[in-house]
């Protein structure tokens, strides 16, 4: 029987939201994915890297506990014991997805989606039919089309590492660029960072960039600024060397990781056959309601302009079942004030406008900033003092809050509390 409700194509986290939540409404559904559940958050993203980002964190207190009266030797990595012990946790993760699944009645095909039409996809040979069908593919790290590309490893590859490399050049200084240098400069590599521009994270605020691009120096990171590779070589020793468009040389590269952008996974669902729309950018078009061109079709996560975050997708996916099996025709998913947490080192966190982009809104005159820069006090007994930096970004003569920006020890846990308070329009 191949005929259901609801078929979801892609078991990452809005896939797997989705189809749990509609089938809890007694629907027939079923979800393709080929490879492991979890998608690339759980497998290749943000679980993974959070676990690197303690080990990191961790390897870093060990340089304040003398300052705090206790006597330990330097610390020394076993990058093995760690990787074993995160993939484990990730395999775990993977078991608990599947379980859910089969407690909820969803009907699991290890399998790649292609559609054949409005209402039907192929499932490696067998034609599955559905009234409605989700398109939730994700998305993958995207490498440069240069000479010697393939001697690079991406994100991806960077999970896969046996042993942490001596000495590496991460290509790109957005979120992914500077949550890897930073993770593998603490835990003892050395680290070049290269960027398109002259700063990090162009898309953020520039208080939260500039202070960023600050610490990550002052702790050994050699940020190469205006350095976009043209060509990428294998030296006589073995070692990788990067030829800039400008035609510099930086080498002795013991690995390399493009960390420039992803792209969306959409060149293999067979959209024209089915009518399904994509933008200039190659993601697939939809509406406030996660509808793409064709009717009975939907998309979220990483496929779809959307913000590529894991919590986006899944309140995307669940908002969708609502609308489409519990009875709720206006559920969508309200993009407004989407708080974003950096974990690099130090973190960030964010959300809402930043200044540039409430001067552009609302106008100089009736934009207010309110920033403040103190040292936290677990660093007062230390011998290093990296700043905690926050800004207000508010409008108005009530000075409505429109953006908080935080940098520094504990800016992830503090977002919260913020979120909530801008988004109830404090």
């Amino acid at each position: 029987m191949n005929e259901f409700d609801f078929i979801v194509v892609g078991g990452g986290s809005g896939g797997l939201a989705a189809a749990r939540r509609a089938a809890q409404y007694g629907k027939r559904v079923a979800l393709l994915e080929p490879r492991k559940l979890g998608g690339t958050c759980v497998n290749l993203g943000c679980v993974p890297k959070k676990v690197m980002f303690h080990a990191a964190s961790l390897s870093q207190s060990f340089e304040d506990a003398p300052a705090y009266g206790l006597k330990v030797e330097p610390p020394r990595v076993s990058w093995q014991t760690l990787k074993q012990n995160r993939d484990a946790y990730v395999s775990r993760l993977n078991q608990l997805y599947e379980q859910n699944l089969r407690k909820d009645n969803v009907q699991l095909f290890q399998a790649r989606g292609r559609l054949l039409g409005p209402h039907t996809v192929d499932a490696d040979g067998k034609h599955l039919t559905a009234e409605h069908i989700l398109l939730a593919t994700g998305g993958y790290p995207t490498v440069p089309s240069i000479p010697g590309a393939q001697l690079g490893i991406t994100s991806d590859g960077f999970f896969q590492l046996e042993q942490a490399p001596k000495r590496v050049a991460i290509v790109g200084a957005g979120y992914i660029g500077v949550e890897l240098a930073g993770i593998l400069q603490a835990l003892g590599s050395r680290v070049s960072l290269l960027s398109r521009h002259d700063g990090v994270l162009q898309r953020f605020d520039p208080l939260l960039a500039t202070e960023l691009r600050q610490q990550m120096v002052e702790r050994g990171v050699d940020f190469q600024p205006n350095s976009e590779p043209a060509r990428l070589a294998r030296a006589d020793d073995g070692s990788l060397r990067i030829t800039t468009s400008d035609s510099r040389e930086l080498s002795g590269f013991s690995a390399v990781i493009w960390a420039a952008g992803r792209s969306p996974a959409t060149s293999a669902l067979g959209l024209p056959q089915a009518g399904v729309a994509l933008n200039a950018r190659g993601q697939i078009t939809i509406d406030e309601f996660q509808n793409t061109t064709q009717r009975g079709i939907y998309a979220v996560g990483d496929v779809t302009p959307q913000p590529a975050l894991t919590p986006v997708a899944i309140a995307a996916g669940r908002r969708l079942a609502d609308r489409l099996f519990g009875g709720k025709p206006e559920s969508k998913l309200g993009l407004d004030l989407v708080p974003t947490v950096v974990f690099s080192h130090p973190p960030i966190g964010t959300v809402g406008l930043t200044e540039p982009e409430a001067l552009e809104r609302y106008g100089e005159d009736a934009v207010k900033v309110f920033s403040t820069r103190y040292t936290n006090l677990y660093y007062g007994v230390t011998g290093r003092r990296p700043a905690s930096c926050m800004k207000l970004v508010t409008v108005g003569t009530e000075q409505r809050v429109v953006g908080c920006h935080v940098i520094g020890m504990g800016a992830d846990e503090m977002l919260q509390g913020f979120a909530v308070a801008i988004r109830a329009g404090a």
